[in-house]
C-alpha cells in the first residue's frame, strides 16, 4: 500500500515534468546560449576549440555587457511593461463588471454569456487581428466612428492605424477573456447570504461591494492580471501588424534579433531579462493571491 505523502508525490510527478522539459531545460538552454558566441554566418558558434593542444572554452560576457552599453533596451523593456500594466487594467475595467454580471445573472442564461465569451477564441488569431486592422484603417468603421466625433468638437481627425493606441485596442481585445474567466470563477462561489448581511446591517450597494465583493475577489484579480500581464509582455505579432515604429515592444526586438539578425546571443540574453521578469510577476501574483484569499 502506498503512503499518503507517496501519492501526493506521485500526483505532483507529471506538473514537474512538464515544467522540467518545457520550461526550465529550455531557459538553461537559452541561458548558457547568451555566453557564446555569434557563429559565422549567425546563430552560435561552436562553444568549445582545441587550441594549442588543449580544450577551450568560447564563452563571452559581452553579450550582457551590451545590454547596458546604451538605454535603448532599458526603454524598450520599461515601454513593453507600460504597455501590459495599462492592459491589464483596461481589462479589469472592462472585465470586472462583465464577469460580475455573468456570475449575478439566473443560471440557465450563464453557460451562453460564457459561450460569448470564448466565442472569439473559435476564429484564429491573425484572422482577428486582420480584421482590426480593417476596423481601424483610415477607411474603417471605428476610425471614422471616432474622426465624427472629433468633427462635432472641431478637432482635427487621426489615424489611429501605426500607432500605440492601435496596439493598446487590439491588445485588450485578444485578453480580455483571460481576465473575465478567472474572475467569473471566482465571483460565482460568494455566497449572497454575505451580501444579504450586509444589507440588513445598513450598508448600501457601494460598500457591499467594497467592502465584501472586492476583498473576496482579490484571487481572481491577481489570477486574471498574471494570465493578461505575461502574454501581452512577450507580445510580437500584434505591434508587428498595428503598431508600426510606435508599437514596437522588447519581443519584436527578441524575434527580430533571432529571425532577422540571427544574433542568437544577444536575443537570448533579452530572452532571459524577458522571462525573469514574468517568473517575478508570477511569484508576486501569487503571494498577493494567498494574501487576498485569506
Amino acid at each position: 500500500m502506498i503512503s499518503k505523502s507517496w501519492q501526493q508525490r506521485l500526483l505532483t510527478l507529471p506538473p514537474l515534468g512538464y515544467l522540467l522539459v518545457l520550461f526550465a531545460i529550455p531557459t538553461l538552454i537559452m541561458l548558457f546560449a547568451s555566453f557564446r558566441y555569434t557563429g559565422e554566418y549567425g546563430g552560435l558558434a561552436p562553444w568549445y576549440a582545441y587550441k594549442d593542444g588543449g580544450l577551450t572554452l568560447e564563452l563571452t560576457l559581452e553579450n550582457w555587457q551590451r545590454l547596458f552599453e546604451t538605454d535603448i533596451y532599458l526603454r524598450l523593456f520599461v515601454k513593453s511593461i507600460g504597455y501590459a500594466v495599462f492592459t491589464t487594467l483596461l481589462c479589469i475595467l472592462l472585465g470586472y463588471p462583465l464577469a460580475l454580471m455573468i456570475a449575478r445573472s439566473p443560471r440557465k442564461h450563464r453557460d451562453l454569456l460564457l459561450l460569448l465569451v470564448i466565442l472569439p477564441f473559435w476564429s484564429n488569431f491573425l484572422v482577428r487581428i486582420y480584421a482590426w486592422m480593417i476596423l481601424l484603417s483610415p477607411n474603417g468603421a471605428v476610425t471614422q466612428l471616432i474622426n465624427s466625433i472629433r468633427d462635432v468638437f472641431g478637432l482635427a481627425p487621426v489615424s489611429l492605424m501605426y500607432s500605440a493606441s492601435a496596439v493598446i485596442i487590439c491588445l485588450v481585445y485578444v485578453h480580455l477573456p483571460f481576465m473575465v474567466l478567472p474572475l467569473y470563477a471566482n465571483l460565482e462561489k460568494h455566497s449572497s447570504a454575505l451580501l444579504d448581511a450586509a444589507q440588513d446591517l445598513g450598508a448600501n450597494r457601494w460598500r457591499r461591494f467594497w467592502n465584501i465583493t472586492w476583498p473576496l475577489s482579490l484571487p481572481g484579480v491577481y489570477a486574471g492580471s498574471i494570465l493578461v500581464f505575461i502574454p501581452v509582455l512577450g507580445m510580437f505579432a500584434i505591434p508587428d501588424l498595428l503598431g508600426g515604429t510606435d508599437g514596437v515592444m522588447i519581443a519584436n526586438v527578441i524575434k527580430q534579433q533571432f529571425v532577422e539578425s540571427r544574433d542568437w546571443p544577444f536575443g537570448s540574453v533579452l530572452s532571459m531579462v524577458l522571462t525573469a521578469a514574468a517568473v517575478l510577476v508570477v511569484l508576486l501574483g501569487a503571494k498577493f493571491g494567498r494574501q487576498g484569499g485569506r
